[in-house]
C-alpha cells in the first residue's frame, strides 16, 4: 500500500490536518498551483544556494517534510522555525498533495525528468 511508513505517516498528517476543496487538478489549474508556489516558496541562488525555502526565510521547505516525516507535529516545527508562519506550512503541504494527487502527475514527472 504505502512504501514506507513515513510516507503513510504523511498521507495521514496531510489528510488529518489540512482538508483540501478539490483534491484533484485540472490541466487548467496547473497553472494556478504553480503561481501559487511562489507566494510560498522562493528559490534564490543567494539563500541556500538555490533552495527552496519558505518565502521570506531562510528555512528550506525539505525541513518541514523531515520533521513530518520524523513524527515531530506541524505545531512542533512552527515553534523550532519561528519564521515560518502556520499559513505557509498548511500552504506548502497543500501544494505538495494537490500536485500528489493530480491526475496530471505524469505530465508533472515527465516535464520534470
Amino acid at each position: 500500500m504505502y512504501k514506507s511508513r513515513s510516507e503513510a505517516r504523511i498521507l495521514y498528517i496531510l489528510t488529518a490536518r489540512y482538508q483540501p476543496k478539490d483534491y484533484l487538478i485540472s490541466e487548467n489549474n496547473l497553472f494556478d498551483i504553480m503561481t501559487n508556489i511562489k507566494d510560498y516558496i522562493s528559490i534564490d541562488q543567494e539563500i541556500l544556494g538555490g533552495q527552496p525555502v519558505f518565502k521570506g526565510t531562510r528555512v528550506p521547505i525539505e525541513s518541514l517534510f523531515l520533521h513530518l516525516e520524523k513524527g515531530v507535529s506541524l505545531h512542533e516545527f512552527l515553534e523550532d522555525f519561528p519564521a515560518v508562519s502556520k499559513e505557509q506550512a498548511i500552504s506548502v503541504l497543500g501544494i505538495a498533495e494537490k500536485i500528489m494527487t493530480s491526475k496530471n502527475i505524469e505530465k508533472l514527472y515527465d516535464n520534470a525528468a
